[in-house]
């Protein structure tokens, strides 16, 4: 085998692994990065990007037939083949084959002096890294930022039923005539949002758990009211136990032996870490799982190693793989940096881009008990203010779990329409940890909807 030397090789050119690229190649090091599909990721091409360009024009359609005076403007339904071009553009177009395409990742990598390996990257020693019929040495340090794929759930028949998962249903050419979701959580609410948007007759079999489980139980409640008032069929408590797929149908039979005839079926039930074929046993790491990392993203033992975003099952977010990476890079850079405790797993910020939007960070009132904390749970409506008198937003609830000993905010969950970019506030108030008699003289601008604060102070009377 041919190697080359670098000072630094990152497995896998996401958005983790190419910010972690990047700053190690601004400061001078020689960097490879290795990739066996996408330069961008399963973000860029399958998931955030995609799924929000999918989403958002039936969500303005929603948001402005509430406004008296735009509503009647506003009759018709998305022009459904403008929705998938625009998708298209955003991931980056296709090829002549309809292939997506990468072309236009590539001259970032070049601006920053990174070498771009394709194919499949695997540890084949301390610090070397096989691809193909090349190996990598690493000098300083090696980054895996594998992230993950989703999950095939042992349904009977389902495997051979060429179910959809979060990538077809991101890319799909056509908008199918009927579509069975199988999982609750935000690929499935996600989806299901945007594919009855676009026309589709759409059922959502929700399990045993309902939707968003993670989070506040009210949110499951608004966005599953707000589904079925945009036509889904949704079976809550309901979970699917055997997939056939006959000519161009589908059928899904459910525990009550109900049967769901579509033409697709799309299986949203979580993600599992590409961790096998990383050749991490070769240096001593006995895992096909999430790989544990210390709070400098190192694999413990191994003071070159890296694992960065999902592979290391902490907070699988896009932005805190990137912030992941940030900490990695800076590690292998000889800063001090840590991962902070308040920013990274359970308190990453979160946003499902449903109607209504949910936004949290930090705790639900479920985890805080769990976690010993004696917390003031404070509800407000999200638009009950004058900032949501004139919107056309749907009357969500802003939550706040208040910390009664150290008296800090340790945990918002905001529902209502367009409130994700509301959540960085609450953000910073919780990693910050301010005293809620500071946050007071942060005054929100009037008359803005983040006058929701005002109701949390009046409630704490500070």
């Amino acid at each position: 085998m041919d190697e080359t030397e670098f000072d630094a090789v990152v497995v896998g050119a996401g958005p983790g692994g190419e910010v972690a690229a990047g700053r190690l190649a601004d400061a001078g090091l020689s960097v490879a990065i290795v990739e066996a599909d996408k330069v961008g990721g399963e973000c860029s091409y399958y998931a955030c990007m995609p799924s929000k360009a999918l989403l958002r024009p039936g969500e303005l359609l929603i948001e402005a037939r509430r406004v008296p005076g735009a509503a009647a403007a506003v009759t018709g339904p998305v022009d459904v083949g403008a929705v998938l071009r625009r998708r298209d553009e955003i991931i980056g177009g296709r090829g002549e084959d309809g292939g997506l395409r990468d072309d236009g990742q590539l001259p970032w990598l070049e601006e920053h002096g990174i070498t771009l390996f394709r194919g499949r990257g695997r540890l084949v020693g301390d610090r070397r890294v096989a691809v193909g019929d090349t190996v990598l040495r690493a000098r300083r340090a090696v980054i895996l930022a594998g992230g993950t794929r989703a999950a095939l759930p042992p349904i009977d028949g389902l495997a051979d039923a060429r179910p959809w998962t979060n990538r077809e249903a991101t890319t799909a050419r056509e908008v199918p005539g009927s579509l069975v979701v199988i999982g609750g959580g935000v690929v499935g609410t996600e989806m299901s949002q945007a594919y009855r948007s676009l026309g589709a007759a759409v059922t959502l079999v929700a399990g045993n758990r309902g939707l968003l489980p993670r989070e506040e139980a009210f949110v499951g409640e608004q966005v599953g009211a707000s589904l079925v008032e945009q036509g889904v069929d949704l079976r809550t408590g309901r979970r699917a136990v055997s997939v056939r797929r006959e000519g161009e149908r589908v059928t899904v039979v459910l525990d009550d032996g109900a049967e769901l005839h579509a033409d697709e079926v799309l299986v949203a039930a979580g993600r599992v870490p590409q961790s096998a074929g990383l050749g991490l046993a070769e240096v001593g790491v006995e895992t096909e799982g999430f790989v544990k990392v210390d709070e400098r993203m190192r694999v413990p033992g191994l003071e070159w190693l890296y694992v960065i975003g999902d592979l290391n099952g902490r907070a699988l977010f896009t932005h805190m793989a990137k912030y992941q990476a940030a900490v990695a890079a800076s590690d292998v850079l000889g800063s001090d940096i840590v991962v902070e405790h308040l920013a990274d797993g359970p308190g990453a910020p979160r946003v499902v881009f449903t109607e209504p939007q949910v936004a949290s960070v930090g705790h639900t009132a479920a985890s805080a008990r769990e976690a010993g904390l004696r917390v003031r749970v404070v509800d407000v409506p999200t638009d009950g203010n004058a900032g949501g008198a004139f919107t056309g937003a749907t009357r969500g609830t802003a939550r706040f779990l208040v910390d009664e000993d150290a008296e800090v905010l340790v945990g918002a969950t905001i529902t209502g329409t367009g409130v994700a970019d509301m959540l960085q506030a609450a953000t910073i108030a919780i990693v910050g940890e301010v005293p809620v008699r500071r946050l007071r003289h942060a005054v929100p601008a009037f008359p803005t909807r983040s006058e929701v604060w005002l109701h949390l102070f009046d409630a704490l009377g500070v």
